[in-house]
């Protein structure tokens, strides 16, 4: 393993449905990070296709936006600036699987042409969109296992925990998130439009807003957590701006293994994120100690359908799902409706 190896995660507002565009921006991006010498670059959940619109599509609509992975021209563009410049490059899609359904997915494109495709484990954008069913923990060029989970995949502990069982330094953590409205009385709240509409005359009214309880002020409670927890850093990548009636809060950052925040931006701009992680930090990391403690023959009940059953009736909010109800047919394998 090397002792350093430098990041980048980005925000950025898309355009719903605007592929073109989107990797235009993309690409604008991969040229920025290659410059600063970028190892691993990281960009939000479903940037390629957009996001808060899809719930609204219809199948066919939904259908049009997919791409299988393997013959993607959207991932194809990514891939080859991939390998040009030597960089993983994380990019949010709607894959359609070689079983037909539909997926939430994020593809990690590798220097060498590899794609290590996540599909999420908790999707509830569309009826027709399915969830996945297993991890995705990976090698790299660079010595260091990467992880992949997609925005409320994250909100979940068993699964980073997981992923740090599986052996990853770093997770990547595409997000849509910020300004949503959790039915939670202490969640996050809508940001206002009319503050983004005014972004140019009042800047400082909107960043107070993306530091606040419905930004910042929320990650803060939970995700710095997941790294220090679990001893790796986190890759957290977000949309920013308008998202078809829901303001996205930004807040791109780098966490290191102690759950401090290396790097962040605080702006409403489209924004690159850069960080030098010193690997070093991860041995005797807490997390990783702590780890090394557990005592697995006591946890039964995490996998007690009974037990998830009892819990589920009690747990009436999430923070950015429409309902908990939906999270739950995917449990169960079904597509959330």
């Amino acid at each position: 393993m090397e002792k350093s190896i430098r990041v980048a995660t980005i925000q950025f507002c898309h355009r719903a449905g605007d592929k073109e565009y989107n990797l235009s921006v993309m690409e604008k991006f991969i040229l920025q990070a290659s410059r600063e010498k970028v190892k691993i670059l990281a960009f939000p959940e479903m940037c390629i296709t957009g996001y808060w619109h899809v719930p609204n599509l219809s199948t066919q609509e939904v259908e049009a936006l997919s791409e299988r992975a393997e013959e993607s021209p959207s991932l194809s563009r990514i891939a080859t600036l991939a390998e040009r410049y030597q960089m993983a490059v994380g990019a949010g899609f709607i894959e359609k699987g070689n079983d037909g359904k539909l997926y939430n997915a994020y593809a990690l494109c590798m220097p060498d042409g590899q794609r290590h495709i996540h599909r999420k484990l908790h999707a509830f954008e569309h009826p027709d969109i399915a969830c996945g069913d297993h991890f995705t923990v990976f090698d790299t060029p660079w010595g260091v296992r990467v992880g992949i989970l997609i925005c409320w995949d994250n909100n979940l502990v068993e699964n980073a925990r997981i992923t740090a069982l599986l052996g990853a330094d770093i997770l990547i953590a595409p997000h849509q998130t910020g300004g949503t409205h959790s039915r939670s009385p202490f969640g996050m709240k809508p940001v206002p439009v009319s503050l983004w509409e005014n972004r140019h005359h009042d800047r400082q009214a909107l960043e107070a807003a993306f530091r606040g309880d419905s930004g910042r002020g929320w990650l803060m409670r939970w995700l710095p957590s997941r790294a220090h927890d679990n001893g790796f850093f986190i890759l957290f990548s977000n949309g920013v701006g308008l998202d078809n009636g829901e303001v996205r809060t930004g807040n791109a950052m780098v966490i290191d293994p102690y759950g401090r925040i290396v790097s962040e931006t605080g702006a409403y701009e489209d924004t690159m994120v850069l960080a030098d992680l010193d690997l070093e930090l991860l041995a005797m990391s807490s997390g990783r100690r702590w780890i090394h403690g557990r005592r697995p023959e006591l946890y039964g009940i995490l996998s007690e359908p009974q037990g998830y059953e009892r819990d589920a009736r009690t747990a009436r909010f999430s923070d950015d799902v429409p309902s908990f109800e939906s999270n739950r047919r995917c449990e169960r394998g079904d597509t959330p409706k």
